[in-house]
């Protein structure tokens, strides 16, 4: 339980310290608005700078991640390939601050501050999904024909790191309510994804650098602009896996189907995502929503999970049953 309120209390204190490196008053307006893998803040200066501020989640991403997750990002600014808020420097003109929290670094980064709201299943999903698979088409462009600055390091989202023994979520089988009639058929399901991401393969044409986290809580709509956020998981995937995460926690939904059309008719009028690849959606959303079970298990602190509990497991099981029968 990471994220207990000695915890927060201990980072907002120490990132207080800090903010005066973004010319931000100490006495500045600190909220937290969520916990997930890292702890987000908003704030509000009286003297009018309002940003949002990730504080990283210990031993987890190393500095020379982070570094590399924002020159993609800036460089994704610059080419004006997706909306996503700047990363603001400090006066030192670096990106990446730090303080102690009383027991280890932890890294921070400013982000001004974007307006909008997450889409919903109320608010036309289906159009916004549609508007997503552009956006993802372009990321995935560039994503091919970018030149990485050099000592580039990504985490890699591969099977093994996925769902495997070095899988950076956990252990599936850790998932919160599990029966063991339930193991039983995510361990099929586990060896049958296992085989079916082997013989996908990890080509260039399908594997490369992607964002890995659009779901609708890193969507931001405004009138007709599609902000996107959140770039802390991006690494290296399929690029069909960018679906995958972008249906995070509605998979099982009636409406899954309507998302993917959308998403592929979004994508095709940027460049029609390979059959092959269109194939793989099924096997990739079972693929994140075991990863995601996992996810909880290990993360049972943040909200996300809280409000998930057993109840996301009974349904991996269900949705694996059924992904099985449909083989």
């Amino acid at each position: 339980m990471l994220y207990d309120d000695q915890f927060l209390a201990r980072l907002a204190d120490g990132l207080s310290s800090i903010l005066p490196v973004w010319g931000v008053s100490p006495q500045a307006d600190l909220k937290l608005l969520t916990i997930s893998e890292n702890a987000t803040f908003r704030v509000l200066d009286p003297a009018g700078r309002n940003m949002i501020v990730r504080v990283h989640r210990p031993d987890y991403h190393s500095e020379t991640e982070i570094l590399s997750e924002l020159a993609w990002v800036t460089a994704l600014r610059k080419d004006g390939i997706v909306v996503t808020p700047e990363a603001y420097p400090a006066r030192d003109g670096k990106l990446l601050q730090s303080f102690f929290d009383g027991e280890t670094t932890r890294y921070a980064v400013a982000f001004e501050f974007m307006s909008g709201k997450e889409p919903d299943a109320e608010s036309d999903l289906v159009k916004w999904y549609g508007v997503l698979g552009e956006v993802n088409a372009r990321l995935h462009a560039h994503s091919r024909a970018w030149q990485k600055p050099q000592n580039f390091a990504r985490k890699v989202w591969d099977f093994e790191h996925i769902l495997g023994a070095s899988a950076w979520w956990g252990d599936w089988r850790e998932a919160l309510g599990l029966t063991a009639e339930g193991k039983a058929v995510l361990e099929r399901t586990h060896a049958v994804l296992e085989k079916m991401a082997a013989d996908y393969g990890y080509g260039e044409d399908r594997f490369g650098l992607v964002h890995c986290d659009m779901r609708a809580a890193n969507l931001l709509v405004d009138g007709d602009r599609l902000g996107v956020i959140d770039f802390d998981d991006c690494g290296m995937s399929w690029f069909a896996y960018d679906f995958a995460a972008a249906v995070s926690f509605i998979e099982h939904e009636p409406y899954l189907p309507d998302l993917m059309t959308a998403w592929l008719d979004g994508y095709a009028k940027v460049s029609p995502l390979p059959l092959e690849q269109v194939a793989a959606l099924p096997m990739l959303v079972m693929l994140r929503r075991m990863q995601l079970t996992a996810w909880i298990a290990s993360h049972a602190e943040t909200p996300t999970a809280q409000s998930m509990g057993t109840a996301y497991t009974d349904g991996t099981v269900a949705l694996a049953e059924r992904f099985l029968a449909s083989l």
